[in-house]
Order: C-alpha cells, then sequence, then structure tokens
C-alpha cells in the first residue's frame, strides 16, 4: 500500500450529516480474534468463534494452524468452528506457513511452534520480511529450539522446536505483548513452570484467554512493579465458545462522533473494555462525555459492554501522560474531540506517535488546522484550543487533508468533517478499508 500514485487515490469528502442514532457493532478485536482461533487449535473438541475479525491478517493465523493439523471451517451465519489436535499434538506442515503483512501470527506461532517436535518455514510479504524475530528467537532458543533465519533475524526463517522443552525465566527487555505470549504459548508444552517478567505492563488478552481454556496461569507483582506471569505445562485445553469482543479502538471513532454531533444517541454494542486497552473512554468522560455501560459483563475473561453515548459538550483537560500505553492508538480521534471541547487540551508523552504508520503528531495538528483547528504542536504531544462546542470550519474547495496512507488519520478527519460546517476532504480513503472496511457504511446507518 506504499503507492502514491494519484491516480489509485480515492479521495473523498465527509460531511454533516445529523445526528448518530440507534444500535451499531463494530468489527471484532484482532488480539483476541488470532488468540482463540490458536488456543482454539490446542484444545481437543470443538471450540466455536462468534465475532471473529475476518481480516487478511487473522486469516494467516487461521491458514497456518489448518496446516499443522487443526480444521477449521467458517459456517454460513459467520460462526467459526474450530476442531483441535490438543496442547503437544501440532503436526509437522507440509508447506512453509505464509504469514502474509501479520506480525503477531508470526511472533505467536513461533511461540507455539518452538516446543512441539517439529520443524516449520516461516515467510511474509515484503513488509513482514524487513520486522526483525530476535526479540522472540532469543528467549525460544534458551528453551532449546532451533533457528535459522535470515540476516537480521528476518523471515523467511526455519524453526525446528524440541519437546520436552526446558522451562524459562525470563525477563521481558522491551515492552511488548507478542514476546510475552511467544513464551507464555511456548509454555504450554513444556514440563514444569515457565515465567515471564514484565517490567512494564502490556495488553493482557493472551493471560485472559489462556485461563478461559484451561491453563493454570498466577500473575503476582513483584516488589519494584513488575508483573510476574507463570504458567504451568503440560496443560489440557477445554473447548470454548468465544464471542470475540468489538475493537475498542475501531469503537473509538463512533464513540466520538456521537458525543461531538448534536441530537446523537447511539448505543455501541458488544465493545470489548480491557483496561489496557479503553483508557480513552475514560478520557472523554474526564472531559464530561456522556458514556454509559450497559449490561456490562464477561467474555471469555474479557470484560465487555454496550456503550450508549450522547451528545455532550466536552471540557478541554490535560491528559495524564500515565494513560498513553492503554490509548496510544486513540489519540488521533482525542484530538478532534478536543478541537470542538471549550477550552484547551493539552497532550504529553506521545513521543512513540512520531513512529506510528505515520508520524501522527505532525500529521494531525496540519490535517486539523486544515480543518479550522487551533492547534499547537510541541515535541511530545499538542496543544488544542477547542470550538466550545461548535462545528470545525472544514477544509476550503481544493484543499484535501494530507492522511499519509494512515488508516487512523483518515478515520478520524473522517469523523472531524461530519462534525463540521463544509465538511473535511480527505486526500485517500483506501487505508480505511485495510484496518476497518466497514467504517464508512456503518457511518452512513447510523447518521440516516
Amino acid at each position: 500500500m506504499s503507492s502514491h500514485d494519484p491516480a489509485q487515490m480515492r479521495p473523498r469528502r465527509f460531511t454533516a450529516n445529523g445526528p448518530l442514532r440507534g444500535r451499531i457493532r463494530v468489527p471484532g478485536d484482532k488480539s483476541i480474534s488470532h488468540r482463540s482461533i490458536m488456543l482454539g487449535a490446542l484444545a481437543v473438541g470443538e471450540t466455536r468463534v462468534t465475532g471473529l475479525l475476518e481480516g487478511e491478517d487473522v486469516l494467516s493465523t487461521a491458514a497456518a494452524m489448518r496446516a499443522m493439523g487443526a480444521t477449521i471451517e467458517r459456517d454460513a451465519d459467520g460462526m467459526w468452528h474450530v476442531h483441535g489436535v490438543g496442547v503437544g499434538g501440532l503436526l509437522q506442515p507440509q508447506a512453509a506457513l505464509d504469514m502474509g503483512n501479520s506480525g503477531t501470527s508470526t511472533r505467536l506461532l513461533m511461540g507455539l511452534v518452538a516446543t512441539h517436535p517439529i520443524t516449520a518455514t516461516f515467510v511474509g510479504d515484503a513488509s513482514l520480511s524487513k520486522r526483525p524475530m530476535g526479540r522472540v528467537i532469543d528467549p525460544l532458543s534458551t528453551m532449546g529450539a532451533e533457528f535459522t533465519a535470515s540476516p537480521g533475524g528476518r523471515l523467511p526463517l526455519t524453526l525446528r522446536g524440541i519437546s520436552p522443552a526446558v522451562p524459562i525465566e525470563y525477563r521481558l527487555p522491551v515492552a511488548s505483548a507478542q514476546v510475552k505470549s511467544a513464551i507464555l504459548l511456548a509454555g504450554l508444552n513444556t514440563p514444569g513452570i515457565t515465567t515471564v517478567i514484565e517490567p512494564i505492563p502490556t495488553r493482557d488478552h493472551s493471560e485472559r484467554m489462556l485461563r478461559g481454556f484451561g491453563a493454570e496461569l498466577t500473575v503476582d507483582i513483584a516488589d519494584d512493579g513488575a508483573r510476574v506471569i507463570k504458567v504451568r505445562g503440560e496443560a489440557e485445553f477445554k473447548p470454548q465458545d468465544i464471542v470475540v469482543p468489538g475493537d475498542p479502538s475501531s469503537a473509538a471513532f463512533f464513540v466520538v462522533a456521537a458525543l461531538l454531533i448534536e441530537g446523537s444517541d447511539l448505543v455501541v454494542e458488544n465493545v470489548g473494555l480491557n483496561p489496557t486497552r479503553a483508557a480513552l473512554f475514560d478520557v472523554l468522560r474526564l472531559m464530561g462525555g456522556s458514556i454509559e455501560e450497559l449490561d456490562r459483563r464477561d467474555v471469555g475473561g474479557e470484560p465487555v459492554a454496550d456503550l450508549r453515548v450522547r451528545h455532550s459538550l466536552l471540557s478541554g483537560i490535560d491528559v495524564d501522560p500515565a494513560v498513553v500505553p492503554s490509548m496510544v492508538d486513540e489519540f488521533p480521534i482525542l484530538f478532534v474531540a478536543a478541537a470542538l471541547a471549550k477550552g484547551r487540551t493539552v497532550t504529553t508523552g506521545l513521543e512513540e506517535l512520531r513512529v506510528k504508520e505515520s508520524d501522527r503528531i505532525s500529521a494531525m495538528r496540519a490535517a486539523l488546522e486544515l480543518a479550522g483547528a487551533t492547534v499547537t504542536e510541541t515535541e511530545d504531544g499538542l496543544i488544542i484550543d477547542g470550538t466550545g462546542g461548535d462545528p470545525l470550519p472544514g477544509t476550503a474547495e481544493g484543499a484535501s487533508v494530507v492522511t499519509h496512507l494512515d488508516h487512523r488519520i483518515a478515520m478520524s478527519m473522517a469523523i472531524a468533517g461530519i462534525a463540521s460546517k463544509r465538511g473535511v476532504e480527505v486526500d485517500d480513503t483506501r487505508p480505511i478499508a485495510t484496518s476497518f472496511p466497514v467504517f464508512e457504511s456503518l457511518l452512513e446507518g447510523a447518521t440516516r
């Protein structure tokens, strides 16, 4: 998708279309979708998964688990049926496992394969083949697996698993949910107890779902505040019925739109509210947003609720940098909310946004200024002086926001457009299709 060829670009002007009402459901969470297929493939019996995110990354995971012996089928109603092989039961794949563009699939599956007596070759597309796998290779080698990787620890790589493997205690040098998960998955088929020490907490979907399937897993907090996660190997998994929660990052766009647009009263159903992911909703409530949790429930170890969102006049705040890890991808849409708030919003501690799909700090400053917002860029964030609830002016005729092929900038500015007087022109809507193909039709349905 690196093509900036103007002939390929799909520009669109997003304009005010009235309040958002009724009920909508956003696509399933990608992290949980990957794990439900993998863990279902390790249970004996049938795991049923509803609401799976059927994107290319998750389908890469399903194809790999099929290649190692699991039976995975989707029925006409969109429910996925996974018949697993049991922990320790993965079979030798007959061909290389093609991971497409999915770093999550690659790193988690390396963990699974490492402690099975099989050999697997992992390949990926050009972009995935640039990404280093050394951070997973190091701990898995210590457990006894052997690797032949391309230079720099990259794909294509061949992994020779070992069984029985050696349980390890591993302190993560870099905060990474993928590395943590890879080691915990390797520990499932390793006799004894595998320990991961996490100095900085990361999303905990793996821990929650491993427990749900029946793994003996404990989490303790050490004296220095690190999380100490232990899993007992040679686990026996029981099949589960999983309803994948709606992705909080996808829900975020509709929640902000309903807060900003007068007369809105929208219910976003089945939103995952894992505290390592959902801080945006707390920040919006601090700004005065009316976001009510209906029917809060626990699904597969994950907290879920339906969110009822009503139009609210937001007030600017200083956002505590401590929330950054649990909403790092939601700042672009928070900036849009701040642009229509009363008073000033100050964000700091956002250095990581400069190295996402684009430099999201300067890209969002430029985009919001073009739409008529008052924004100051700092080294590690934005300072935004809001309109006091009035719609943004919008972009002038012939001026379009540059999205840098970044899906979150495209969707955030689409929401700015429906909360503006004359609309916002987005230079290219193609990136939206990669991460959230039904975004535009959901938006149209909610404003009808």
